[in-house]
């Protein structure tokens, strides 16, 4: 079967202008044929390209295209990877898809463990799966940066954490990454009495001997539903161990600072939150590095909002809105409505933090939240106009929530029009003022 079918060509594009279309397929690039992205992506780094298309009618057709190194085709295909995701073999202790409940859409149990996702889409990859044949291939396609999840340096404790034999090698792998000069991004799954305390400083100075092709490293403590039956026994963090993780992590920063210039290894959001201390400002993330696995989002989001509440010129007509976030981010969306609702009376919004009965109220992030929690939570409640709500609530490029209610469905039960916006605050108060949702 071959994989390289095209779904979408850009506008204005290289592959446009010598009639490529969505439903063809690449056959070959220079006398290669196409295993998957990597190699995709490597060979048409070449100036000359000489491509054998295979129409959707069946025609065959051959192109020469001269270019920039750098130039892209402008591509998209209809499997992105053009190939098969590689499957995860392990059996981690702190898994969030092992902690699902039954009866959920069957891609929400796949679990990827694969590179080439890992470069595209910015999944994080414990390498247990690959070979010295896939380092090299990496190495020899240049791709970085590559985002690993490490938890642990220590071999034998990783093994056991990740309940795979093969998971002990990880800073030999590394060590080959920063060797060719690769950058990494590396992600800490934090387990109270595993692989804190004394573990979490041999880790974190462990990967900080690799800096600069190790930018960053980010804790995130572990995350627990209420669907741990049979697995291994884990609990939340503590106020108080919460802070002593961040005094951990700052005498790391201090030392990295000092040394590099960097503060180098992060907290999530959550974990400061649990720790109930104060946001750092955005000089503190320098630049935002793991914005994606949530670090420094609130912060973020806060300086985008108020930056464009400074910036406002508009005048919004009055209006009535909800707004839908989880229970972590909540007192901090209410806060800064509060200050539009200042300097807007005409606005009023009402700002619902949805507890997450459908996973356990431990889960408190936008993203987890089901459309059953809210129509159980907001049925009968003052909504105003219209509600909002986040994009990261719902299934990539699908108005669907992860318990396959549609927007739809949960805006003819609470009888409102729902209308989502990305993670920004400038982008949701563009929404507040916006007369068309």
């Amino acid at each position: 079967m071959n994989k390289s079918i095209i779904k979408e060509v850009k506008d204005n594009s290289i592959a446009q202008e010598a009639q490529i279309e969505p439903g063809d397929k690449i056959i070959s690039i220079n006398g290669s044929s196409i295993k998957d992205i990597l190699e995709y992506k490597y060979l048409i780094t070449e100036e000359y390209l000489f491509i054998v298309i295979k129409k959707s009618n069946g025609d065959i057709w051959e192109i020469e295209i001269d270019k920039d190194y750098d130039e892209d085709l402008g591509l998209i295909f209809e499997n992105s990877i053009i190939d098969e995701p590689k499957r995860c073999h392990n059996k981690c202790i702190f898994c969030f898809i092992d902690q699902l409940p039954k009866g959920l859409r069957e891609s929400l149990y796949f679990k990827d463990d694969d590179t080439r996702l890992s470069f595209l889409q910015g999944n994080y990859v414990t390498l247990t799966n690959m070979n010295e044949e896939d380092i090299q291939r990496i190495v020899k396609y240049r791709i970085s940066p590559i985002n690993i999840s490490v938890h642990t340096t220590n071999p034998d404790l990783r093994k056991r954490m990740l309940n795979n034999k093969n998971a002990g090698n990880i800073m030999g792998i590394i060590k080959e990454f920063a060797e060719a000069k690769l950058t990494m991004n590396i992600q800490i799954v934090l387990c109270p009495d595993v692989n804190d305390k004394d573990e979490l400083d041999r880790t974190i100075g462990d990967l900080s001997k690799y800096y600069p092709y190790v930018k960053s490293v980010t804790i995130v403590p572990v995350g627990i539903s209420k669907y741990r039956q049979g697995l291994f026994p884990m609990r939340e963090f503590t106020r108080e161990e919460s802070k002593i993780i961040l005094k951990q992590i700052n005498k790391f920063q201090m030392h990295m600072l000092k040394k590099y210039n960097t503060r180098f290894v992060f907290p999530a959001d959550e974990l400061i939150i649990l720790s109930q201390s104060e946001f750092p400002e955005a000089i503190y993330y320098e630049g935002f590095k793991q914005l994606e696995n949530g670090v420094g989002m609130i912060t973020l989001f806060s300086k985008e909002l108020n930056d464009a509440l400074k910036n406002m010129k508009k005048h919004p007509l009055p209006n009535k809105i909800s707004i839908i976030t989880g229970t972590l981010a909540y007192p901090y969306i209410k806060e800064l409505m509060n200050k539009v609702m200042d300097k807007w009376p005409q606005i009023k919004i009402q700002v619902y933090g949805i507890k997450n009965y459908f996973f356990g109220e431990k889960i408190t992030v936008s993203g987890l939240v089901t459309g059953q929690d809210i129509i159980n939570q907001l049925e009968g409640k003052e909504l105003g106009n219209h509600i909002l709500i986040p994009k990261s609530m719902l299934k990539a490029d699908e108005e669907i929530f992860l318990d396959d209610y549609t927007i739809e469905q949960v805006s003819t039960l609470l009888n409102k029009p729902i209308y989502t916006v990305e993670v920004e605050g400038s982008a949701l108060l563009n929404k507040l003022f916006s007369k068309k949702n």
